[in-house]
């Protein structure tokens, strides 16, 4: 009996992952195939993605499905959020695919503030500001480099242009749209008019697709170059949006934690809620899977232990240093534990956002609120660490205060999931069971939206439910 092969491409900031899924005594059965780095160059002063770079690990990984005779039949790719290519009419790159840590939208949010109000802003998108917005981005096109914008005949987010060079067809996808802060939570399409008075084309924004729709077949040179044909399926490609949708819960009030390089804490909604109230709670309303809303607060999340990793395996100088040192995620995580620093930051300060060094930055923060200063690897992860459970425990009840609603227990997907420490810490601090896994929960939920288009499921819950015989939960009390 032939297996049927589902391939998800999971491409965060730091890394992306080609992973197999297949049915098995009815669970789901995952297999990582190939993984590549990420990360931004820097040219001209300015942080960008490699475009042509990250296509080419996408052919390169689905090469690798037939060297391993486990040929897909569908596929789809998520990635970050806010970040777009423009295309002209021979549907060329025009200028660069910036990142968005880059530096240009400074001072943009009083650009756009003089055209619409903040508070305006929210009311009509539910998007909660970040100076990285795709709205910021537009605006520092429209002023620092206005003949891009003239150019123009295609916007399309980072995974919409990449299923365009392995299909041909250019589909805007919901989820990820959602995030330029252009979206209107009531039509569920882009505010045309919000888009205008921007000044922004408004030939570079059509229809919206949702997950699940079909995009095409793999173009002829694509289908060659890797050795087979399949539909590409349109996933949520916001990698959140398909990290929520594996929470594998089915009650009706879930909190989740969506726990990688950023932490999503939140709710899922019906309909989406942009009243001043949230708005001053810097809540964002992210489109979701079937029109659902994503509720949620953007806290800064691994990205600092990501940033601190990354300084001490380069030789960072500290007192006591010893060849060999093991800095990886769970060392850092255990032994954090067993440090005894008191010290908290505020783990949502811009200044944490793209420092010239994290732990200078921390350091910095404990030292300028009159703190012990952390100085070893597992004082500063210690630091960090408690951060973030202190800013879960005051988003959990801001969202509480917000929804009207208790939550008992705390959902964590993602890569965070597997932090041991970090789950007991906001167990303890949040005062609610934590409930950990999946940890591939993003390329989980890609799967899921072209299982689903594909009958595997029959729908969400019947998906969700899979998701937990198949990966089940640890159970922090």
């Amino acid at each position: 009996m032939n297996t049927t092969y589902y391939l998800a491409v999971d491409i965060g900031a730091s890394s992306g992952r080609h992973i197999l899924a297949h049915m098995e005594d009815g669970k789901i059965v995952l297999e990582e195939v190939y993984r590549f780095w990420n990360g931004n160059d820097t040219v001209d002063g300015h942080l960008v993605w490699d475009t042509e770079r990250l296509f080419s690990e996408v052919v390169a990984g689905m090469k690798k499905c037939t060297e391993l005779g486990k040929k897909p039949v569908s596929m789809g790719i998520d990635t970050w959020a806010v970040d777009y290519v423009l295309l002209d009419s021979d549907d060329s790159l025009i200028g660069k695919c910036y990142g968005y840590r880059d530096a240009r939208t400074e001072g943009m949010d009083e650009k756009v503030y003089e055209i619409i109000s903040r508070e305006e802003l929210y009311a009509r998108t539910g998007i909660q500001k970040a100076i990285f917005n795709t709205i910021y981005q537009l605006m520092a096109a429209k002023v620092e480099e206005p003949e891009t914008l003239e150019k123009a005949e295609s916007l399309l987010m980072v995974p919409d242009y990449l299923h365009f060079l392995l299909t041909g067809v250019k589909k805007q996808e919901y989820t990820n749209a959602t995030s330029t802060q252009l979206v209107n939570p009531e039509t569920n399409e882009w505010d045309l008019e919000l888009i205008g008075r921007l000044g922004y084309p408004a030939k570079l924004f059509g229809k919206l697709s949702q997950p699940g729709t079909f995009v095409g077949s793999l173009l002829p040179e694509i289908r060659e170059e890797v050795g087979y044909d399949l539909k590409v399926v349109l996933p949520a490609t916001h990698d959140t949006g398909s990290a929520v949708m594996s929470v594998p819960s089915n009650e009706e009030d879930v909190c989740y934690i969506s726990s990688g390089t950023w932490s999503l804490l939140g709710a899922e909604i019906m309909k989406a809620d942009t009243s001043p109230a949230a708005a001053a709670a810097n809540f964002t309303n992210e489109g979701g899977y079937d029109y659902r809303y994503r509720f949620l607060k953007n806290i800064m999340g691994l990205w600092m232990i990501q940033s601190v990793k990354r300084e001490f395996e380069a030789g960072y100088e500290y007192e006591g240093r010893k060849d060999g040192e093991d800095y990886g995620f769970a060392n850092l995580c255990d032994m954090a534990s067993r440090e005894e620093i008191a010290s908290v930051v505020d783990a949502n300060d811009a200044r944490f956002l793209a420092p010239a060094s994290m732990v200078a930055e921390v350091q910095a923060a404990c030292r300028e609120s009159g703190q012990e200063v952390p100085e070893t690897p597992w004082q500063i992860a210690r630091v960090i660490y408690r951060s973030l459970a202190e800013c879960y425990r005051k988003a959990v009840l801001e969202v509480e205060s917000l929804t009207g609603k208790h939550y008992d227990s705390i959902n964590i997907v993602g890569g965070g999931s597997k932090a041991d420490w970090l789950n007991r810490l906001t167990a303890e601090v949040t005062g609610r069971r934590v409930l950990a896994g999946p940890g591939e929960a993003t390329a989980i939920g890609n799967l899921g939206a072209q299982m689903i288009a594909d009958g595997v499921f029959a729908d969400l819950k019947a998906f969700r439910s899979c998701v937990f015989e198949s990966f089940g939960v640890r159970v922090y009390d």
